[in-house]
């Protein structure tokens, strides 16, 4: 049978339009298949981009020059839409990139500052500073929402313009079809298939702009993730502490630490042993590199020159300032491991801590409240110094740790110590005189170097700097200041 032009005209363009819904239902699986596989490895996401963009593209290009085929004057105007939009969507990135990068960067600032503000609530109370602490969480908060307001207006002033624009030309097309059929250049049904491609051409377009639009405020996460991820990843240094000899508990050979490589030697070639199971204090004046010499020794920082050596390749460390989580005392016992109730109750016993843990309600069970705030600051320190005593390390690091102690509690925890059934190799930072005493040895530190060591006894009577150290840390003391 013999078609009619007319007839071959609208088989054609029912041809064209299967052809049209045959590439946008790919585009849509193509799209759907990158949803679903995002978690595939980064060198195939790529390869799913790059499906969708030539089957849109396809789909683009197929329509708009059919457009012009079917009329050359509406085609152009047709067409003409696409350079329009391609002009809007480079104009938002570069508006819009800018504003999402303040942004992140912002609640960057914000999530830091609040921290930080929540962290030293009690500081923040004590000095009254509630309404400085509050102006500058306000004057963060409104630099970031100042920045979202701009990056959503423009998001939103790009996206009526994706669907006004074209909306617009729609209508154009509309009039100027109207005179070309009046003029009798083109049929109704003409028209109306024209309109019908041109949908069909603007529909992959709003389909990328939209995109488009939310692909800046994930590139802007997207950079800051990745600032972090390609943050070199440091060397862990307690991999590189040796097993020390039979006999000896800690042993170091010129060691040097400096926190960057051009700044100051804290520690200068510091070289000593420390038989196992024997009460070590490390003196110095403040400054002088004491507590950077047990991060060294416990493997917490990597020292610049030298070897470390421990009993058992290991230690355990109380810091200066305590930190318990909001847990049971039980929890910040154990920190997830497996410990019996018989090591638990020796953890306690070696810590003084037995004493005040019993007479709580629930005992180890009792929930001691965000950074232990239930508890004395003498309490926070044995329940700290609990802890590692339970981790079952040969060798036990405590900076300042008895600090907050009386001197008859402190003497109870160094005798009890000392007097453990396991041999433990206990360093100690002190500043105390009475604890000073108690030590089986004295490392005496200036300025990061090891100038002398010995009994308390035979310090004071040889070494003037040592003895005048004492002086002041007693007369300090006298004068209610420790």
């Amino acid at each position: 049978m013999i078609k009619t032009p007319e007839q071959q005209h609208a088989a054609l363009i029912v041809f064209v339009g299967r052809l049209m819904a045959v590439c946008f239902t790919f585009t849509v699986m193509a799209f759907i298949y990158g949803v679903l596989f995002v978690d595939q490895p980064m060198e195939q996401a790529p390869t799913d981009a790059q499906l969708i963009d030539l089957l849109s593209t396809l789909l683009v290009f197929l329509t708009g020059g059919w457009l012009i085929v079917v009329d050359v004057p509406l085609g152009l105007i047709a067409i003409s839409v696409i350079p329009i939009l391609l002009l809007l969507n480079v104009g938002y990135q570069r508006r819009i990139d800018k504003h999402y990068d303040t942004a992140q960067h912002e609640l960057g600032a914000l999530s830091s500052a609040v921290h930080e503000s929540f962290d030293g609530v009690m500081v923040v109370k004590a000095f009254g500073a509630e309404d400085r602490e509050t102006r500058r969480l306000s004057l963060i908060s409104t630099r970031l929402k100042d920045a979202r307001v701009r990056a959503v207006s423009a998001r939103s002033t790009f996206e009526a313009l994706l669907d006004g624009v074209p909306s617009l030309v729609n209508i154009l097309l509309l009039v100027v079809g109207a005179m070309r059929v009046e003029s009798r250049s083109m049929t109704v049904g003409e028209l109306t298939s024209f309109i019908y491609l041109f949908t069909l051409l603007i529909f992959p377009l709003r389909i990328i702009g939209y995109v488009l639009s939310s692909v800046p405020h994930s590139a802007s996460g997207y950079k800051r993730v990745r600032e972090i991820l390609d943050e070199p990843v440091v060397f862990d240094p307690s991999l590189l502490i040796g097993d020390a000899l039979d006999g000896v508990g800690v042993a170091l050979e010129d060691v040097s630490f400096s926190f960057e490589k051009d700044s100051p030697v804290v520690l200068d070639y510091l070289s000593f042993r420390i038989a196992a199971g024997k009460t070590v204090v490390v003196v110095g004046a403040t400054g002088s590199g004491k507590s950077t010499l047990l991060a060294v020794m416990a493997g917490l920082l990597q020292p610049s020159h030298g070897r470390v050596a421990l009993s058992g390749k290991h230690a355990s460390i109380v810091f200066q300032e305590p930190f318990l989580f909001s847990g049971s005392i039980e929890y910040n016992i154990c920190l997830g491991r497996q410990l019996s109730k018989e090591a638990i109750a020796q953890a306690l016993y070696l810590s003084a801590s037995d004493s005040f843990v019993s007479e709580l309600a629930n005992v180890t069970k009792t929930i001691i409240g965000e950074r232990g705030i239930s508890l004395s600051g003498g309490q926070r320190q044995r329940i700290s110094l609990a802890r590692a005593i339970a981790q079952g390390a040969d060798v036990l690091l405590l900076d300042d740790t008895t600090s907050a102690l009386d001197t008859v509690t402190e003497s109870v925890v160094i005798d009890r110590l000392r007097g453990a059934s396991r041999k433990v190799t206990t360093v100690v930072v002190a500043s105390r005189p009475s604890t000073i005493a108690l030590a089986d040895d004295v490392l005496f530190i200036e300025g990061g170097k090891l100038t002398d060591h010995g009994p308390h006894s035979a310090l004071m009577l040889s070494n003037e700097n040592y003895r005048n150290l004492m002086q002041s840390f007693e007369h300090d003391r006298n004068e209610g200041n420790l």
